[in-house]
């Protein structure tokens, strides 16, 4: 006798399950999309050499001896083959004076990329300022902690030393302070609340599509999903359930099955401005968490992004989950880049090829 078939449950009740669902078990039951898998299976070797040029980056004359690497890098980055091993397999990124003490540096493709990216970064400087301008106006308080800031300093496109370039430059928008909560912290603060009202992303969209309804999302399914008549019911009606702006004052209370469902909605429509702020349209997840509490988030990030793989694309790659706008990709790009992604996708091309053309740069030496 077959099994009987059980029936959906209604959207509103979607949430209930994560009672029965560990969060675990949502992650590895996910539709997987082959273009962002294979994105970061190349990808997740860029981010663990970040720190390494960075390092090398800080470091006098720019050059590191491998000694500290192998100490300080390898149970960090989980180069299980050691670090000398890792640098060699990227020689576009990374040269290596064999003369005893072992010395590694950039190689001279590598820093013109970033020096690039370093220009681009300068020029934007009034752009830095609008992102964190908005960042800011989505936290309930207009307040954050500057700690939860740094850790996203570079997804947002900020200069190096933001806390000078972008918050003591602009005295009028922003001020920090000491964290009552949190001894040697301090607190970014916006000036002016009423300064600016901002477009979310998602109504420019809308806008620009001509959308009938003012609380649709732009849906772009991973292939090969299949969507049944049943749930493309239900993702229906929730593209018109209402909700409250990311950038306007939450007055939206979780009580009862449409004030869960507007919450829900409501942490969607953040999340997804979140992003669209960022430069490469995407963020590791648990950076993005710690400003849950923040922007007056309950739910749990990471299933939100989980329960709408036509927004966001959760991957697992490279001991971490990173969550992408999947409206902002085409084919494992972006498909509208900004001078800061250009350059920081020529460093990651770099890393693409590998040992190939190695020789030719042997024999211009």
């Amino acid at each position: 006798m077959l099994p009987t078939r059980r029936r959906p449950l209604p959207w509103p009740l979607l949430l209930l399950r994560r009672s029965k669902t560990t969060s675990a078990q949502h992650v590895a039951a996910r539709h997987r999309d082959p273009t962002f898998e294979k994105f970061m299976d190349s990808y997740k070797h860029y981010l663990k050499a970040l720190p390494v040029i960075d390092l090398i980056i800080s470091s006098p004359g720019h050059t590191l001896p491998l000694s500290f690497l192998s100490s300080y890098f390898s149970q960090r980055l989980h180069l299980n083959r050691g670090p000398l091993h890792f640098l060699r397999a990227f020689p576009h990124l990374f040269s290596i004076s064999y003369d005893k003490p072992f010395i590694v540096t950039l190689t001279p493709a590598a820093q013109s990329v970033l020096s690039a990216e370093s220009e681009a970064s300068s020029r934007e400087s009034e752009a830095a300022a609008c992102r964190l301008h908005r960042l800011l106006s989505m936290s309930l308080s207009h307040r954050l902690p500057l700690r939860a800031v740094f850790r996203v300093w570079r997804e947002l496109g900020l200069p190096d030393d933001f806390e000078h370039l972008v918050i003591h430059q602009n005295p009028s928008l922003f001020s920090l302070s000491d964290n009552p909560n949190e001894p040697n912290t301090h607190i970014v603060e916006l000036v002016d609340t009423g300064s600016k009202n901002f477009t979310p992303a998602i109504e420019s969209w809308r806008t620009s599509q001509q959308k009938d309804s003012s609380f649709e999302f732009n849906l772009r399914f991973p292939p090969g999903m299949r969507l049944t008549k049943d749930y493309r019911a239900r993702i229906k009606a929730w593209q018109q359930v209402p909700y409250t702006g990311p950038y306007e004052p939450c007055t939206t209370r979780g009580s009862g099955k449409n004030g869960r469902r507007m919450m829900e909605k409501r942490a969607v429509g953040i999340m997804h401005e979140f992003i669209s702020l960022t430069v490469e349209k995407m963020v590791e997840v648990e950076k993005i968490s710690h400003f849950k509490k923040w922007f007056g988030i309950e739910l749990n990030v990471r299933d939100l992004f989980l329960d709408h793989p036509g927004i966001f694309y959760l991957s697992t790659k490279g001991y971490r989950h990173t969550v992408f706008l999947r409206e902002a990709y085409e084919k494992g790009r972006l498909i509208e880049p900004n001078p800061i992604y250009d350059a920081r996708r020529r460093l990651f091309d770099l890393m693409l090829l590998r040992r190939r053309g190695i020789g030719s740069l042997t024999d211009n030496h």
